[in-house]
C-alpha cells in the first residue's frame, strides 16, 4: 500500500502549469513539516517535501493555498526519472496530492485575514446564540425573504 499523510506549512505559493498533450492543470508547492523530536541542540528540524496535485486537486490548492499556511495532504509516494540535455539522468521523489485540506485553526486563519468578526464590526457575528444580539429572530415571520 502506498498512502501518504502530510501536515505542514507551504513554503511558497503552488506554481501552476498546464501539461502539453492534454491541456491538464498540475499545481506543485512544497511542505514544511516539522519531525517529531528535536535534535540534540533541542531545535525542531522540518522536512521539505514537494508535493505535486492535478486537475480538481492542483484547482483547489493552486486557488487558495497560500505561502505560509498550515495544510494537510493526503496521497501516495510517487519517483520519476528523466534524462536533461548533457545526457545526465535525475531522480526525484515527490507525493502526488489526491487529497487537500485546510489545517489552520479557524482562530489562525481569522487573524490571517483581518482578526474576527468582533474585532472588525464591533458586536457579535449573527446567529452566535448571543442573548444581547440585535439579530436574534424569533419566529420566520420576522423574515424578510
Amino acid at each position: 500500500m502506498n498512502k501518504v499523510i502530510l501536515m505542514g506549512r507551504l513554503t511558497r505559493d503552488p506554481e501552476v502549469r498546464y501539461t502539453q498533450t492534454n491541456n491538464t492543470l498540475v499545481a506543485s508547492f512544497s511542505l514544511a513539516v516539522n519531525r517529531r523530536f528535536a535534535n540534540q541542540n533541542g531545535e525542531r528540524q522540518a522536512d521539505f517535501i514537494n508535493i505535486v496535485a492535478w486537475s480538481k486537486t492542483g484547482e483547489f490548492c493552486s486557488k487558495y493555498f497560500k505561502k505560509g499556511q498550515q495544510v494537510g495532504i493526503i496521497g501516495r509516494i510517487q519517483t520519476r526519472t528523466w534524462d536533461d540535455d548533457q545526457g545526465v539522468k535525475h531522480y526525484v521523489t515527490e507525493v502526488v496530492a489526491e487529497e487537500a485540506y485546510f489545517a489552520d485553526s479557524r482562530r489562525d486563519n481569522e487573524n490571517s485575514m483581518g482578526g474576527t468578526f468582533e474585532d472588525t464590526f464591533g458586536t457579535t457575528a449573527p446567529g452566535s446564540n448571543d442573548a444581547n444580539s440585535d439579530f436574534d429572530v424569533s419566529s420566520d415571520d420576522d423574515l424578510p425573504f
